[in-house]
């Protein structure tokens, strides 16, 4: 093994498991930095990847993960420490790493956004911040920009609930569009990245699904999934989000995120489409039907 090959996973839940797996898949060494040394650590030991136990926001188990390292992904939740977590990789990795690409998971609302706007929510006001660190550092960086996930509890477990109860999707979008993409896709983007970064050093990848929806078109592709009828019943933003966001017990830094995504959803922010997803792994984008039909029992219990 040669250490430039080693991939450091900072961010090995969702996206990045998914990335994690994929890249095992192709024999490249991985290494996973968790902040605990729990069951899904020893779920990620067994897909043969490297665990190593660290915190984003503190220097030295960051300069720990990275030795040896030549490729990293930094990801991290929904965190009011995101833009503390990037500072960190950012001054670690310039002073102690070698690192010949560094992916950084990012949202797309940032290329809307400029150094004074104010619509956003704080959590996309810091992957705005992270990402300028990340461009100041001179590191060998790629921005990944996906748009909302198929996979967020919004379209997944709340869909689903509504569905089973009385066949419709209940969200405050009002006839703002969307192109929600899937975990799966923005992981395949990732790991051909990190198999190979010197192509894409620089670029930004904006990720969305293969076309924009409103929500009615939205239930209608769920129907079609779903062998069933579904519609779209729009909900005021107010009132769920103290009847749905407000008792499911976010942090609220969290919980103002979700509710101004769904705000920027109502105003149309979310209506844009990109390739590059095919562009960058030669495979289109989930359409929200596939994702759906592939998790039917889900939908339907």
């Amino acid at each position: 093994m040669v250490a430039s090959d080693l991939v450091l996973i900072a961010g090995a839940g969702g996206v990045g498991r998914a990335v994690l797996d994929q890249l095992r898949e192709q024999d490249v060494p991985v290494r996973a930095m968790v902040r605990r040394d729990d069951a899904r650590a020893a779920e990620l030991r067994a897909l043969g990847a490297e665990v190593v136990l660290g915190d984003l926001t503190r220097p030295e188990t960051v300069a720990a993960a990275l030795e040896g390292v030549g490729r990293m992904y930094f990801a991290m939740p929904v965190s009011p420490d995101h833009l503390l977590a990037a500072t960190v990789v950012a001054t670690v990795a310039r002073e102690y790493g070698e690192l010949a690409g560094l992916v950084g998971m990012s949202q797309m609302t940032v290329s809307q956004m400029t150094a004074t706007s104010t619509a956003e929510s704080h959590q996309q006001r810091l992957h705005w911040l992270a990402e300028q660190v990340f461009n100041w550092s001179g590191l060998p960086v790629v921005h990944i920009r996906p748009t909302s996930f198929l996979d967020n509890p919004l379209f997944t477990t709340l869909a689903a609930q509504s569905i089973r109860e009385n066949g419709t999707i209940a969200l405050p979008f009002g006839t703002g569009r969307t192109s929600p993409v899937a975990a799966d896709d923005v992981a395949r983007v990732v790991a051909t990245v990190l198999h190979d970064p010197a192509p894409h050093i620089g670029h930004v990848y904006e990720l969305t699904g293969p076309r924009a929806v409103d929500m009615t078109e939205m239930a209608e592709e769920f129907s079609r999934a779903l062998g069933r009828p579904v519609s779209y019943v729009d909900v005021p933003l107010d009132r769920w989000r103290a009847e749905v966001l407000a008792k499911a017990g976010l942090p609220p830094h969290t919980e103002e995120h979700i509710a101004t995504m769904a705000r920027l959803h109502r105003e149309n922010r979310y209506d844009r489409t990109s390739d590059d997803v095919e562009r960058v792994t030669g495979v289109p984008a989930l359409t929200i039907e596939a994702f759906v039909a592939a998790r039917r029992d889900f939908y339907l219990g």
